[in-house]
């Protein structure tokens, strides 16, 4: 009795402590998040560095980290800076905010007419001016604050890519003890997590890349200024499921079409992003995501797209990933129902013996881990 009552106790401060833990912890998901799915692309560069130049594991962790900084985020802080200095250079020309009182002419006399008002061209760029200060001022005022948290999120990351990366080994197999369950549905969740985690990046980027091309060739050929800012944009919107990179083609074909009076020009570029832009998106995830995991072409769209609905940015990430794990739970309930149906118990379907010890048994599959 006072043995159930300890394990009652013990339960009950697990609970808690768990709770409380992922509160505090709730911020930093993300670049942990983020940090896994680094190591689980950049794990072979550090085992071949290590293996290759005979170094201690923390060594090739830090050259493999350093390496990821130096490709992912110092050209990304190139491409925000080139695209800012165009933002700047717009903001700062002599039309400003400004639009043509020529080219709104025509646009504010058909409004005039329709609707009896007496609405002016100054009048029209008079409000946009004191929409776009009600808009930017609050977004000024929160850049430090945002700022200040990409940088915390970055550090984050980065730590946590390097002691994943060092003592990734030590990290799992003593999760691998603390969880009760057969080390072989352990090892297939990890290897569901690594195949899902590289097929959501690289179909969420490789998509990204290809719909920012397309739509900035369609921007060159309509005419467009700031192509080189309006294509990063549209490489960002990519990623964000329910704003995509319509948000932006689709803003550019109405500023060519009201505002500079080219309607060939807002035809084709919306026609373009209509029947090519976004249309390659929908069949480059699926595609991907389904050849790299095995998840089916429809459920892997639903699982980003539903996961984007329920959780926020972050759902891009954790939705296939839910999805997977539920896709192996359910094998692994289904292997345990035919075994137990066979009256081969659950020791026999699984070929798992406690007496080798669950560290011996995570260390091995570690190690058959870094050996692929």
């Amino acid at each position: 009795m006072t043995r159930l009552v300890s394990l009652g106790v013990i339960l009950g401060l697990i609970a808690v402590f768990g709770l409380l833990s992922l509160r505090v912890m709730s911020s930093f998901l993300l670049p942990l998040l983020l940090a896994a799915m680094l190591v689980v692309i950049f794990g072979p560069l550090h085992r071949w560095l290590r293996d290759r130049m005979q170094t201690p594991s923390w060594v090739a962790a830090a050259i493999t980290t350093l390496f990821v900084l130096l490709i992912v985020l110092v050209p990304l802080f190139l491409l925000v800076a080139r695209a800012g200095g165009d933002a700047v250079g717009m903001l700062r020309s002599p039309d400003g905010l400004r639009l043509d009182p020529q080219v709104l002419a025509g646009l504010v006399s058909g409004i005039n007419d329709a609707t009896g008002l007496h609405i002016t061209p100054d009048s029209v760029n008079t409000e946009l001016q004191d929409l776009a200060e009600q808009w930017i001022g609050p977004i000024a005022a929160r850049t430090p604050v945002v700022i200040a948290k990409l940088l915390i999120g970055l550090v984050v990351m980065t730590v946590s890519l390097f002691y994943f990366l060092a003592d990734g080994t030590r990290m799992f197999a003593a999760v691998m003890r603390l969880i009760p369950l057969d080390p072989r549905y352990q090892w297939q969740l990890l290897e569901e997590f690594e195949e899902v985690s590289r097929a959501v990046v690289s179909s969420t980027l490789l998509a990204a890349i290809v719909q920012a091309v397309l739509a900035g060739f369609g921007f060159y050929v309509a005419g467009l200024k700031g192509v080189f800012l309006l294509t990063l944009l549209t490489f960002f919107a990519a990623m964000i499921p329910f704003v995509g990179a319509a948000s932006i083609w689709g803003a550019a074909s109405l500023y060519l079409m009201f505002f500079v009076k080219d309607t060939w020009a807002a035809t084709g570029l919306a026609i373009w992003g209509v029947s090519v832009v976004s249309t390659i998106d929908n069949i480059i995830k699926p595609i991907v995501l389904h050849g790299q995991s095995k998840l089916h072409p429809l459920l892997a769209l639903l699982s980003v797209l539903g996961g984007v609905g329920a959780l926020g940015p972050i759902g891009i990430f954790v939705g296939p990933i839910a999805v997977a794990f539920l896709q192996a739970a359910l094998t692994m309930l289904q292997t345990e129902l035919d075994s137990l149906s066979r009256g081969g118990g659950v020791e026999a379907a699984s070929g798992f013996r406690p007496t080798g010890g669950t560290a011996a048994v995570a260390q091995t599959g570690v190690e058959r881990v870094k050996s692929s």
